[in-house]
């Protein structure tokens, strides 16, 4: 991307169109929607729970989807087994690397080639994306612009492993208010803000020194 910010530019637009939408009742809430599809689903939970991680994890769709939360909720409410978590993470992991998969090929065919980057992206910076399921999202958009190698998609998704069951046991622990912060509106507007802001930073930083020179 020619400036830093224009990703969490548009992700400000989109969480806030969908927002507005919600807020005048235009479209439904996102949850409402995941649990008609929860009443569909009734004898199918692992793909229940792969298509609510895969809608959640592409790029822009996930603002509107608070589907990881959701996902981690039905999961405990059903009481399973050890067998059952892994398995029902392992529905998770592949969803979310699929996710990630649309969204490296969506970033690839934003870019053109000769703007490519193909040193390796360094592993601090896949964790920190992977906060929040929307922030790998954009991340991972960002990996396919800038042509980074694309075994950065299998390393997220041998991370996600224990971050889901770490996520599984986090919300059997604690309350669901404390977890269903990650997936609240205004906690994603602020995010976004902070990230927009950081990102002017380094534009203004960058033209700044364009000009200097």
């Amino acid at each position: 991307m020619k400036y830093t910010s224009t990703l969490p530019f548009s992700a400000l637009i989109a969480l806030s169109l969908i927002a507005i939408l919600v807020n005048f009742k235009l479209i439904p809430p996102g949850s409402e929607m995941l649990e008609i599809m929860k009443s569909s689903f009734d004898d199918g939970l692992y793909l229940l729970i792969f298509l609510i991680i895969l809608l959640e994890s592409i790029i822009y769709v996930g603002f509107y989807f608070p589907g990881q939360f959701f996902a981690v909720v039905i999961v405990v409410g059903t009481n399973p087994s050890a067998k059952d978590i892994f398995l029902l993470t392992l529905s998770m992991v592949f969803a979310a690397t699929i996710g990630s998969t649309i969204n490296y090929m969506l970033g690839k065919h934003a870019k053109h080639k000769e703007n490519s980057d193909k040193s390796p992206t360094k592993i601090s910076r896949l964790l920190l994306a992977m906060i929040h399921i929307n922030s790998l999202a954009f991340f991972m958009f960002t990996q396919g612009a800038n042509r980074k190698p694309m075994r950065i998609v299998a390393l997220a998704g041998l991370f996600n492993l224990p971050y889901y069951l770490l996520l599984i046991a986090g919300t059997a622990v604690l309350s669901e208010q404390v977890m269903a912060m990650a997936e609240n509106t205004y906690f994603l507007f602020t995010v976004i803000l902070v990230w927009l802001t950081i990102s002017l930073y380094f534009d203004f930083k960058k033209h700044y020194k364009i000009q200097s020179t």
